[in-house]
């Protein structure tokens, strides 16, 4: 039984009529074989895990501050995402190199190159994070009476996260090049904050304080477990569906596209990071907790983002591969649409919603409502053109990304550096709304320029075809 048929049973005529279009284009998605279907499919899923993810994070956030309250609230949140920053660039752009050659290696039924290529980034990855959570550890011994007391425990526990953020990264990046979104997002995006709440609500039973320490080590816990379960199922359906009986490594290759892919996203990470991180050495922790209780509320319209740059990686891959310009076009413009008008909606609904959810955390961070309207204005305007770094990865534009990124985050850091003493927490979010419109209008004009393609919400036709730099290629 089709969908329009379910419909017609369960709903009046004339409703059933007026969803009919929708449900059968709703019915291709689910049904058809075609890439762009599977890109939408993998779209919805991943959709529908970060709407799941993002209600677990939020009521997870939600709770710590309760317990916590927010001194040491805002202590955890600080160190939590210097960690976060620290293992994905543990990384160095490996986890997103898989997406880029995994999809080429499958294609050409190479499954040495593949498995090759799974072992090198988890291997990579795991001494990389390891390295660098003994230089943090170091830095912390040496650096101690330069640190505020109430920092350097949180801050050596969270050093020891770093592997296992590092190693889930990649997995992610397996998973999700090989279009099994469930096993790439699930792991990070639900199981683990359960397992944060879980483990601080079980340290506290066993008469342990709800501090920033105490949180951490939960954290440190939850990471572990977390991924090497993930670990073990990605393992698994690799073996089964790559079986080769040895490996073919291509390191130097992997390596050459995946530095200036650690670039790009090192200073993303940076450029959606800096303002937590600047605001908790400018301020006290207090103000970190209500900083980050209203970016987090407005993350619940950053999974709109997410959701669509998901699954557009693959298919962009792909497309650049096989230089059909007017599909990589058509393709690029659906993305926008896919990421602007839902960003709208459910960004109206948060703000609108913003006073009552901001007060679930605790007193004081309804303080946070005007930092989310402004942080929204910076959303909305990145969302009018996409995931435009993703077409420019996928198609070898990395040093003019990294470019983009180097200077939109040098706005961000000049900023915040500015505003922050002059306005505050506002100020941390006007920086960090600049820094997004910086980078939406460059990314705009130069993915127009190197690849004739115009990424914005209001474009309606395509350009004629042209030569690109795709196409050169």
């Amino acid at each position: 039984m089709t969908l329009i048929d379910t419909a017609g049973r369960i709903l009046p005529p004339r409703y059933a009529a007026r969803l009919a279009p929708v449900l059968a284009r709703l019915s291709v998605i689910l049904t058809a074989t075609d890439e762009t279907s599977r890109a939408q499919r993998m779209a919805m899923i991943a959709f529908a895990i970060r709407v799941v993810s993002a209600a677990i994070a939020f009521a997870s956030q939600i709770i710590l501050a309760r317990l916590m309250g927010k001194f040491e609230y805002g202590v955890f949140v600080f160190v939590w995402v210097i960690a976060i920053i620290l293992g994905n660039l543990s990384c160095l752009g490996f986890h997103t190199a898989v997406i880029r050659f995994l999809p080429q290696y499958r294609t050409s039924g190479s499954d040495e190159a593949v498995l090759g290529l799974a072992a090198t980034a988890r291997i990579f990855a795991m001494v990389s994070a390891t390295l660098i959570a003994i230089t943090g550890i170091a830095a912390i011994y040496l650096l101690g009476d330069r640190i505020d007391e109430h920092y350097i425990q949180p801050l050596f526990i969270g050093a020891f996260a770093l592997p296992m953020i590092a190693l889930g990264d990649v997995l992610d990046g397996t998973a999700r090049a090989n279009g099994w979104p469930v096993h790439a997002l699930s792991p990070t995006y639900i199981l683990r904050p359960l397992l944060i709440l879980g483990f601080v609500a079980l340290a506290i039973g066993f008469g342990q304080m709800a501090d920033a320490t105490t949180a951490i080590l939960a954290t440190l816990a939850a990471a572990y477990v977390t991924t090497l379960i993930q670990f073990g199922l990605i393992t698994a359906k690799l073996r089964r569906r790559f079986p080769a009986r040895k490996v073919e490594i291509h390191f130097r290759t992997w390596l050459l596209v995946a530095f200036p892919i650690f670039l790009i996203e090192g200073f993303y990470f940076m450029l959606t990071n800096a303002d937590v991180i600047i605001v908790g050495i400018y301020l006290p922790p207090e103000k970190v907790a209500v900083y980050f209780a209203a970016a987090k509320t407005m993350a619940l319209v950053h999974f709109v983002y997410f959701a669509v740059k998901a699954a557009a990686a693959q298919r962009f891959s792909g497309l650049v591969s096989g230089q059909d310009h007017a599909a990589l076009s058509d393709f690029a413009r659906q993305t926008v649409t896919w990421t602007f008008w839902p960003s709208l909606l459910v960004g109206g609904l948060v703000i609108a919603a913003g006073p009552f959810l901001l007060s679930l955390f605790g007193p004081g961070f309804s303080a946070g409502h005007p930092i989310m309207m402004v942080l929204f204005a910076g959303i909305l305007v990145k969302a009018m053109i996409g995931p435009g770094e993703v077409l420019l990865t996928m198609a070898g534009e990395h040093k003019i990304c990294a470019v983009i990124y180097a200077l939109a985050l040098s706005a961000n850091l000049s900023l915040n550096i500015v505003l922050i003493p002059i306005w505050g927490l506002l100020g941390a979010a006007t920086a960090t709304a600049s820094a997004m419109a910086v980078e939406a209008v460059l990314l705009h004009i130069i993915i127009r320029r190197r690849l004739g393609i115009t990424m914005f919400i209001a474009a309606r036709s395509p350009r004629p075809a042209t030569a690109t730099a795709t196409e050169a290629r």
